[in-house]
C-alpha cells in the first residue's frame, strides 16, 4: 500500500494585485526601511521585492529620463544644470566636484 502525505496550510504560489505589489515596494523604499523587514511581514523572499521593483521601474538601463528647459532670466548666481526628481530642484553649478554631485544624487534617489 502506498503512503500519501496531506500538506495543509497556506497554499505557497500567491497571486499579488498590482496594487498589492506597488504598496510592498513603495513601503520597501521609504526613508529607513528594510527591503527584508518588508518582505518578512509579507511572507516572501527580498529577491521578490527587487524584482517587482525593477519590474516597475520601467529602465533596465538605470538612466533617468532628462528634461531640458531655458532657466528664467535675472537668476543672482549662475548654473549650468538644474535637475528635478521627486519633487527636489538640484542646481549644479560648473565648479561642482562629481564626487559631491554623485552624492546629492544618491541621496535624492
Amino acid at each position: 500500500m502506498a503512503q500519501v502525505t496531506v500538506i495543509t496550510g497556506a497554499e505557497r504560489r500567491r497571486m499579488w494585485t498590482a496594487e498589492q505589489k506597488q504598496a510592498l515596494v513603495m513601503a520597501a523604499c521609504e526613508p529607513g526601511a528594510s527591503v527584508a523587514e518588508v518582505a518578512r511581514r509579507a511572507d516572501l523572499q527580498p529577491s521578490q521585492i527587487y524584482r517587482w521593483r525593477r519590474e516597475m521601474s520601467g529602465s533596465v538601463s538605470g538612466f533617468a529620463a532628462v528634461t531640458v528647459t531655458p532657466e528664467p532670466q535675472g537668476r543672482a548666481e549662475p548654473c549650468d544644470v538644474v535637475v528635478e526628481l521627486g519633487g527636489a530642484v538640484v542646481r549644479i553649478a560648473a565648479g561642482t566636484s562629481p564626487a559631491l554631485i554623485s552624492a546629492v544624487m544618491r541621496s535624492l534617489r
